[in-house]
């Protein structure tokens, strides 16, 4: 029973002291709670404070924003408003412009119109005069007619011949004025240009003969050269091809032929024979044969020294064979390799003057007659010497001035042109080429009836060797501009009719004389 009580006991323990418990916890919850909700309200009070505060803050700054955008609105609008009202003063005068211009075409409009009715009057007065001066016309025509003699077809025939005569006239001298406008400026520069190129070549004038004199020590020599019956001249002829001619000359004896080359191998042959003493067929026969070995043998080296000479090298051997051959060949008298060494100095110079390839022309000045070398050659030496340069691999600038230097082919470069010239400069100064007295007579004749041809031509004179020639004219036939044009017809006439060397100067005379006696 004890047990029982303990245990109740214990029971209303537990249950007094869950109930204080309670009690307690429940106050404290029930302060907590007023606590929190103290907390609470004055949480709440001051968001509302701050709410009240941020809503006046937006409130300003909306009504600040607010104050502006109307404030840029009033601005703009006033803006646009002026804006519009400058317009409105630009369209008012412009529309004010359009009037006055309106108002200006109309006044335009009416005085034109009287201008018109007025220019109508006047064409029907002009109209009206018109028919009155052809009448006129008609009449004056008419009377002169009767006047003179002679239709108005004659007259017009009479005044187109008189406007043709004048026309021919005013040609004549628009020609003679180009013409001289050209020569002041072309023919100076060129001119200039052969004249530094002669002046700065110091030429020698070579006249080449046919013969050649070998000075013999003694006159016993002439009959040791004649040998038995003549069996040693006859030998020495047949085995040089040269005429051995003794004659009464002393101490000397005469090598005639006109092969320069065999020429040479005669004289050297027959000088080593006179040294030596030993005249007889076969020795003439050794001797004439070594030596055209010998020559044979220094024609390269001949050929060398040319091309050193001019500063050219690279030349390929038979060329320089060729032009060692030069200096035993002729052209009208004169030495060829002289000549083309000419050539080629005047073809350098030209080309230095006027900037273009100086070894190029030297080169082809050289070469430019080298055809005449090539024997038995059935072609011109031009393409000759062509065919030649070309084989062995010359520069096509080269081989081009070698033919076309008589134009047998067309001219590819300037070098070529310079060459031709050269070629023409070298052969036609004085002294350069001989000429038959019968070819020279000739040809003087010829110019001569050239130039007297012509109608007008009273007389004509070739003077100065055929370098010029001098033509009278009739002066009532030929004027002062019909010269010009004769002179001018009869070089024509001359370039495409005659051969020779050089230039022509051809002078038209026109001279008027009157003559008085007084008693």
């Amino acid at each position: 029973m004890a047990e029982w009580w303990i245990l109740g006991a214990s029971l209303l323990g537990l249950l007094a002291g869950s109930g204080l418990a309670y009690a307690v916890a429940s106050r404290l919850a029930a302060t907590r709670v007023r606590e929190a909700e103290r907390q609470a309200q004055h949480i709440l009070e001051e968001a509302q404070r701050e709410a009240k505060t941020l809503k006046r803050e937006k409130l300003l700054e909306l009504k600040e924003e607010w104050q502006r955008q109307r404030q840029a609105l009033e601005a703009e609008v006033t803006a646009k408003r002026n804006r519009l009202q400058t317009l409105e003063r630009q369209l008012k005068a412009r529309e004010e412009a359009i009037q006055e211009k309106l108002e200006l075409i109309q006044r335009k409009e009416r005085h034109f119109q009287t201008l018109e009715q007025e220019l109508a009057q006047q064409q029907q007065q002009l109209q009206q005069r018109l028919h009155e001066a052809d009448r006129l016309v008609q009449e004056q025509i008419s009377r002169l007619e009767q006047l003179s003699g002679i239709s108005r077809d004659q007259a017009k025939q009479l005044l187109m011949e008189q406007l043709l005569a004048e026309a021919r006239n005013e040609a004549a001298q628009y020609i003679r004025h180009i013409r001289e406008e050209a020569r002041l400026t072309a023919e100076r520069e060129a001119r200039a240009i052969l004249v530094q190129t002669l002046q700065r070549i110091a030429a020698d004038t070579t006249v080449e003969t046919t013969v050649t004199v070998v000075q013999l020590p003694n006159e016993e020599m002439k009959g040791r050269i004649i040998g038995r019956e003549g069996r040693n001249i006859r030998a020495f002829e047949a085995a040089t091809g040269v005429d051995l001619i003794i004659d009464d000359t002393p101490e000397a004896v005469v090598l005639s032929c006109f092969d320069p080359f065999r020429r040479e191998v005669a004289r050297r042959a027959l000088e080593r024979l006179i040294a030596d003493g030993r005249i007889h067929p076969t020795r003439i026969e050794e001797v004439v044969e070594k030596t055209r070995q010998e020559l044979e043998e220094s024609l390269p080296r001949i050929g060398q020294e040319a091309a050193a000479e001019l500063g050219l090298h690279n030349l390929h051997p038979k060329l320089l064979y060729y032009i060692g051959k030069m200096r035993f060949r002729s052209s009208y008298g004169q030495n060829l390799l002289a000549h083309s060494l000419e050539v080629a100095r005047l073809a350098g110079l030209m080309a230095a003057e006027l900037r273009l390839d100086v070894q190029l022309a030297k080169r082809a000045g050289l070469l430019h007659d080298i055809g005449k070398c090539v024997e038995n050659a059935e072609a011109p030496h031009a393409l000759v010497g062509y065919e030649l340069t070309k084989r062995y691999n010359e520069h096509p600038v080269v081989c081009n001035a070698v033919g076309s230097h008589h134009e047998d082919i067309p001219m590819e470069s300037p070098i070529a042109v310079l060459v031709q010239a050269a070629d023409a400069m070298s052969g036609a100064r004085p002294g350069a080429r001989r000429e038959t007295l019968e070819a020279y007579i000739r040809r003087l004749e010829q110019l001569e009836a050239l130039a007297k041809s012509f109608d007008g031509v009273a007389k004509t004179y070739a003077i100065q060797a055929g370098r010029e020639i001098r033509v009278i004219v009739e002066p009532e036939r030929i004027d002062d501009q019909m010269a010009d044009e004769l002179a001018r017809q009869l070089a024509a006439r001359v370039e495409a009719e005659l051969q020779y060397p050089g230039q022509i100067k051809i002078t038209v005379i026109r001279e008027v004389r009157k003559t008085a006696v007084a008693r």
